[in-house]
């Protein structure tokens, strides 16, 4: 399996290659040249497979460069019962009929980041010690990448992680998760904007190819290639806990601010998993809501981009949108990159054809949006009629699922974290504390190691070039 840039690069490249790259040399996302296509006997064979067996199923298809039992070898130590608290590690459970939620949030950090992080800290560590080699890895965390990607990297061999967050943006939940790590090779830093800020430095910096080849920097953002697969496989284990046969379908609610949770989904769907609908769920920063509706994908500026009680999905530019622009415009690396390096970098929008719009129906796509006061109606209502409390995230996407159920087809909420990291809003939705781990009772009066910085591309160098 080769890769290729959504904006035309010609190199073709391996997975081991893009896995410690992050954005092409072109500034575009890394997708595979063909997507395996699953078919029915298939499906039949995955379905009584165990978690890290139907893992290592999906991965070996696109990963040919690390041997097979040393795959196999890495997915069994990442998806385990321990680690997951639970043998299914994906555990779906009916909410109403024809309604479920998938628990994608009960690893280390309590939030589905934590599916892929926790591999990709075993494969970087992997392919390092390969390699002899040593990765700095720089992120952008709107609230649950950053934690996900600390402790799946902390004291990892050969990797140092800088990770930028908007300044007083996450819960405190959130940022006590992060600030509280004292391993040396964590370095938190708090930037004075927004996460947009965040992200188009981390861009920047990768887009400076010089300084990304002698700090050897990657990227555990969403825009890794190697991440977003990890996500491709709870797909497969949600549809197989909510079906019995496999000509049925089913629809997928997803929570999204940054395009990768449900750019997975995509994936799966290229694939052949027997999927009607994906449904992307927005906060009040409703972007690609609004793409989705009208075909113009207009990004908001630092002033314009709500803080919200959703606040992982705080995001105006959704870094990972490209991989599926790129699809549905028949993979044209020329137009992709007008749209992208052309129209939006220029103009801060694009706007598709008629005719391109007109293909939006084939992938899937349905969107919609939620505000603070359907948040707190939907988690009370959950709580109150069937016992199961919520964080603010997956309000969102059962409010939105909920607009779009379909007689006979099961629709799966993807659950994205658990509602101790929000409890200020709990509280409001319900008048009481949610429960949480006793590891992270006191986690907020832990001491906090991070840096302030303004958000300045420059200033985020010189401190990797001091700290690498």
């Amino acid at each position: 399996m080769k890769y290729i840039s959504t904006r035309g690069d010609q190199a073709e490249r391996s997975f081991c290659e893009i896995l410690l790259e992050g954005l092409a040399p072109d500034g575009g996302l890394y997708l595979p040249a063909h997507y395996p296509t699953i078919d029915a006997a298939t499906l039949a064979r995955w379905r009584p497979l165990a978690y890290h067996e139907l893992a290592f199923e999906v991965l070996s298809l696109y990963i040919d460069d690390i041997p097979h039992a040393d795959l196999r070898a890495l997915v069994v130590k990442t998806y385990t019962a321990a680690t997951f608290g639970h043998p299914r590690i994906v555990p779906l459970r009916a909410l109403e009929p024809g309604v479920y939620l998938e628990a994608l949030s009960n690893g280390p950090t309590l939030a589905f980041k934590d599916m892929a992080m926790q591999l990709l800290g075993n494969l970087f560590e992997y392919e390092l010690a390969r390699r002899g080699q040593s990765l700095n890895i720089l992120g952008a965390t709107s609230g649950d990448t950053g934690s996900a990607a600390e402790y799946a990297m902390r004291g990892k061999a050969g990797v140092n992680v800088f990770m930028l967050s908007p300044k007083g943006r996450m819960s405190p939940f959130q940022q006590a998760q992060m600030f509280s790590l004292q391993d040396a090779n964590i370095h938190n830093i708090a930037v004075d904007g927004v996460f947009d800020d965040c992200q188009d430095i981390v861009k920047a910096v990768s887009n400076d190819l010089e300084f990304k080849r002698r700090y050897r920097i990657g990227t555990v953002n969403s825009i890794n290639w190697a991440r977003l697969l990890a996500q491709v496989v709870y797909y497969f284990a949600g549809y197989f806990q909510a079906t019995k046969v496999d000509t049925e379908v089913v629809s997928f609610a997803v929570p999204s601010g940054n395009f990768g949770n449900i750019c997975a989904g995509h994936v799966a769907r290229m694939m052949g998993l027997p999927i009607r609908q994906l449904v992307l769920a927005t906060n009040e920063n409703n972007v690609l809501d609004e793409f989705f509706r009208t075909g113009t994908y207009r990004v908001r500026a630092s002033s314009e981009t709500h803080e919200t009680s959703s606040p992982s999905m705080d995001i105006s530019k959704a870094s990972n949108f490209e991989r599926f622009v790129f699809d549905l415009l028949g993979r044209d690396a020329p137009r992709t990159r007008e749209l992208f390096r052309g129209e939006l970098d220029r103009h801060g929008a694009f706007t598709l054809t008629a005719a391109e719009f007109a293909r939006i129906g084939g992938y899937g796509f349905v969107s919609g949006s939620s505000t603070h006061a359907d948040r707190l109606a939907t988690i009370r209502d959950t709580f109150q009629r069937f016992g199961t409390l919520i964080d603010t995230h997956t309000a969102d996407g059962l409010k939105v699922a909920r607009e779009h159920l379909a007689p006979g087809v099961p629709m799966i909420v993807l659950e994205t974290a658990l509602p101790a990291k929000f409890a200020q809003t709990i509280v409001e939705a319900i008048g009481r504390e949610p429960d949480r781990p006793a590891a992270m009772r006191d986690i907020e009066q832990l001491p906090k190691r991070y840096t302030e910085m303004a958000a300045d591309a420059q200033a985020v160098k010189a401190f990797i070039a001091a700290n690498a």
